[in-house]
C-alpha cells in the first residue's frame, strides 16, 4: 500500500509542477508555425495514440482499507485512442484498453481476485490546460484532464475459480476520469504520462460483493501520441491563438514595405501598358499587309485564315469549292468486308490479327481516294453505361490509329463512340446483343 501510495504522489506532484510551469517553445522565427488567429485553418487537428502501463485496483480516492481487497496488485495493461481536437484546449477521442487486474487480502483473509479485462472502450471529452502568452507560439508540456463514459467487457475470477460457472464474460459501463501529461519530442510526436481511474458501475468487477460500492480501478501509463496529417502543419492541441496576433503586429511593417512597393509596381506596370498599347497600335496596322498564310489574301481581309499551303483561295481567302468524291459501289464492299471482319479482344479495344487484312484494304482506299471516313463503335446493354461508353470510343479510335498506320490520313478519319445509346436490335437476346456489339464505318 505505502508503494502505490508512493507511485500515485510522485505522479500528482509531477503534474501539478508541470501545470504551473507551463514550458514553453522558444519564438525562434517569425512564421513558423504561424497560422490565422483564431482559427484552426492549416493545424492538425487528428491524432492516433498507444500506451501501456499498470493496472490496479488502488485508487487515489480512497485508501486500500476501503476496497473489498486491501493488497492490490499492478498487472500490465495497454491502450490506444484516436482523438480530434475541436479547440486548442477541448478535444474528443475514443479509447481502448485491456490488460489484468488483481489483488488480495480483504474481507476474506488469504482471498485472491484477478479480473481479465477483455476490453473497454470509452469516448472522453480531453480539456488541455492551454498556455496563452505574447512570447510563445506553442507549449512544450500540455497538462491535461479527461472525463468520459464507456462499456467493458470482463472475467472475474476468486481463487483461481470463475466467478460465472459458465465462465462467461461480464457487460458493463464505466466512467473513466483521467490526468497527465503531455510533451512534445517533435513537430507531430508527443510522451503522453497519464493516470487513469476508472469507475465501474457495479460491485462484482473483482468477483467479490462487499459493502455495496461500486468497485474501481487505475491505470498509470506512458505512451505516444502521432499526430495525423502534414507535417509541416503545427497541432492544434499546442497552438497558441494570441500569439499569431503578436506575429501579426510584427509583420505590419512588413506589409507596410509590401504595400509600398506594390503602389512602385502599379506605377511599372501603367508604363508597360502604355507600351503594350504602342505595340497593339503597330500590330493593328500590320494586319492590312501581313498574309500569316501566304494565300495572297491579308489577314484583315482573310474570312478562312491558316488554309493550308497550295489550297486556292476566293478573294475572301477561302477555300475553293473541292470536287464531288463518288463512293463506287466496290468501295462500300471493301468497307463492308472489314466490318464483318472485325473482332476485338472480349471487353478490350485490342484488335484481333485476323482483322487486319480487310482492314488493310481499307487503309489502301483511303490513301488512294482521299476518303473521310467516320468510325462509330456501339455495345449491348451489357455493363454499366459509363463502360459501355468509353470502351465503343476506345474501339473506335483503336482502328482509325491502325488505319493511320498503315499510311491513311489520321486527319480524316472520326472516331466516336455512342455506347449502347443506338440499338439496331433488340438487347434481350443473345443474337440482339451480338448486332448491337459493332462499330459502323461511313465513306464520304
Amino acid at each position: 500500500m505505502k508503494t502505490n501510495l508512493k507511485k500515485a504522489s510522485l505522479l500528482l506532484t509531477g503534474l501539478m509542477v508541470g501545470s504551473k510551469l507551463f514550458a514553453q517553445t522558444p519564438d525562434s522565427t517569425m512564421n513558423e508555425d504561424y497560422v490565422k488567429p483564431f482559427s484552426d485553418a492549416g493545424l492538425r487537428t487528428w491524432s492516433i495514440g498507444i500506451n501501456g502501463g499498470l493496472l490496479t485496483p488502488f485508487n487515489i480516492f480512497g485508501p486500500n482499507s476501503a476496497q473489498d481487497f486491501t493488497l492490490p496488485g499492478s498487472q500490465i495493461g495497454y491502450g490506444g485512442y484516436i482523438k480530434k481536437q475541436f479547440l486548442p484546449g477541448f478535444a474528443v477521442q475514443l479509447d481502448f484498453l485491456r490488460g489484468k487486474v488483481k489483488g488480495e487480502g480483504g474481507a476474506q483473509t488469504g482471498s485472491v481476485f484477478e479480473t481479465n479485462l477483455n476490453y473497454a472502450a470509452s469516448i472522453s471529452g480531453n480539456f488541455t490546460l492551454a498556455n496563452i502568452n505574447w512570447r510563445n507560439k506553442k507549449g512544450a508540456i500540455q497538462p491535461y484532464i479527461t472525463a468520459g463514459w464507456g462499456l467493458m467487457g470482463y472475467k472475474p475470477t476468486l481463487n483461481g475459480q470463475p466467478v460465472k460457472a459458465n465462465d462467461e464474460s461480464t457487460k458493463e459501463y464505466f466512467v473513466p476520469v483521467g490526468l497527465g501529461l503531455k510533451f512534445n519530442l517533435s513537430r507531430g510526436v508527443n510522451l503522453d504520462l497519464g493516470y487513469q481511474v476508472n469507475f465501474v458501475g457495479n460491485d462484482n468487477f473483482d468477483g467479490y460483493k462487499y459493502r455495496g460500492n461500486s468497485d474501481k480501478f487505475s491505470y498509470a501509463h506512458i505512451g505516444l501520441e502521432f499526430a495525423l496529417g502534414s507535417s509541416k502543419k503545427p497541432q492544434l492541441a499546442n497552438y497558441n491563438p494570441v500569439n499569431s496576433m503578436r506575429t501579426e503586429y510584427l509583420m505590419e511593417d512588413a506589409q507596410n514595405k509590401a504595400m509600398l512597393q506594390a503602389q512602385i509596381d502599379a506605377e511599372k506596370a501603367k508604363n508597360d501598358q502604355l507600351r503594350n498599347d504602342l505595340n497593339t497600335t503597330n500590330a493593328n496596322l500590320a494586319k492590312f499587309t501581313a498574309d500569316s498564310d501566304g494565300d495572297g489574301v491579308p489577314d484583315f481581309f482573310d474570312k478562312c485564315p491558316n488554309t493550308p499551303s497550295g489550297t486556292k483561295v476566293d478573294g475572301s481567302g477561302c477555300p475553293l469549292a473541292k470536287p464531288v468524291i463518288v463512293v463506287t459501289e466496290e468501295d462500300r464492299r471493301v468497307v463492308k468486308d472489314a466490318i464483318k471482319n472485325l473482332e476485338f479482344d472480349l471487353g478490350k479495344a485490342t484488335i484481333r490479327p485476323k482483322s487486319y487484312p480487310s482492314l488493310d484494304r481499307v487503309a489502301q482506299l483511303l490513301i488512294d481516294k482521299n476518303f473521310s471516313l467516320k468510325l462509330a463503335g456501339h455495345t449491348d446493354n451489357t455493363g454499366s453505361k459509363e463502360l459501355n461508353l468509353r470502351l465503343s470510343k476506345e474501339r473506335a479510335e483503336a482502328i482509325r490509329s491502325y488505319l493511320a498506320s498503315k499510311g491513311a490520313n489520321e486527319s480524316r478519319i472520326e472516331a466516336t463512340g455512342y455506347g449502347m445509346s443506338q440499338p439496331i436490335a433488340t438487347n434481350k437476346t443473345a443474337a440482339g446483343r451480338q448486332a448491337n456489339r459493332r462499330v459502323e464505318f461511313t465513306l464520304y
